[in-house]
């Protein structure tokens, strides 16, 4: 399996805070399954929730929210296409007034096609981003530009 890792990669390049201290990030693969089917080409998909966590993360979740959107719309892109649009699950432990635990759950597949000795990993198709989103939020997670902070209006 390749996402797990380049997930984590990519995290790190993206939130200063987890850069800061890499072990505060832990990925772990729960619930995997291998689907196939019985066929000359062998070929298989891996399909498993991905249990990210962000322990002691402080400042706003967005700036770990964003960067996480942006490598789904990129990488595992029927996630955003799905109805209701629910990429992904998440948990906080709220430990003080600026740190908390953050446990995201991230369902994951990955098509393994072989070809002759060699394995490939087939990368997934794009969906139509006819709004642009994908690119925006790859350039809002991958720029030094700060996420605005989240304002509350109070309800009338």
């Amino acid at each position: 399996m390749i996402k797990p890792q380049a997930l984590r990669q990519h995290l790190l390049a993206s939130v200063p805070a987890l850069a800061a201290d890499p072990t505060k990030l832990d990925l772990f693969v729960d619930k995997g399954r291998l689907v196939c089917r019985p066929t000359a080409s062998l070929s298989f998909a891996y399909r498993y929730s991905l249990n990210i966590v962000a322990q002691d993360y402080a400042g706003d979740v967005n700036g770990l929210m964003v960067p996480l959107l942006a490598w789904i719309a990129a990488n595992e892109p029927d996630l955003l296409a799905k109805d209701p649009h629910e990429p992904f699950t998440f948990e906080t432990e709220i430990l003080d007034g600026d740190r908390a635990d953050v446990s995201i759950d991230l369902e994951l597949s990955e098509r393994v096609r072989i070809q002759g000795d060699a394995l490939v990993y087939v990368p997934d198709a794009p969906v139509e981003d006819s709004f642009g989103v994908a690119a925006r939020l790859a350039q809002i997670a991958l720029t030094d530009v700060a996420v605005p902070e989240t304002t509350l209006v109070p309800q009338a």
